[in-house]
């Protein structure tokens, strides 16, 4: 038998990609995936595993399955045209601008944590352990406060 004529079972099809057999069910739900019936079982075709493995891959890098949706509806196998060229080519790039402007969001948010990490390295060794008062403690003679776990510094220089 061909590869192209070959039949797959639900749970055949989703063990191959890592699914479960739920997956598939709500793909074909949300209209994704379309198997045929044989016998009163499910059985995908190897269009439908194309399909599949496309669904995965948008998903994959973030698309949405109404974005998904959208995109397969202009895919007809074996007869690719300009018009899913382009609606592909629209949401690759506008998912691209997203990708990149939330690149620019964390590589901010990556510099203010290293810098809020080099500030508490820095006080971090001004302090003194818990059990042992700074040498310039007024109370020094006096109760020791509690520490609250052992080894944990109190920062002396706020």
């Amino acid at each position: 038998m061909a590869e192209r004529d070959r039949v797959y079972g639900v749970t055949e099809l989703a063990a191959e990609f890592d699914l479960t057999p739920q997956a598939l069910r709500y793909y074909e739900e949300k209209g994704l995936l379309a198997p045929q019936r044989a016998g009163g079982r499910r059985v995908f075709t190897y269009r439908d595993r194309a399909r599949l493995m496309m669904i995965l891959k948008f998903r994959r890098v973030g698309f949405s399955l109404e974005q998904i949706a959208e995109y397969l509806a202009h895919y007809r196998s074996g007869r690719p045209s300009a018009r899913q060229y382009r609606d592909g080519l629209r949401k690759i790039r506008a998912r691209l601008v997203e990708l990149e402007r939330m690149r620019s969001e964390i590589s901010e948010v990556i510099g203010e944590l290293k810098a809020m990490e080099t500030d508490a390295e820095r006080r971090l060794a001004t302090c003194t352990d818990d059990d042992t008062p700074p040498p310039d403690d007024p109370n020094a003679d006096g109760p020791k406060p509690e520490a609250t776990e052992p080894g944990v510094k109190r920062c002396c220089a706020e």
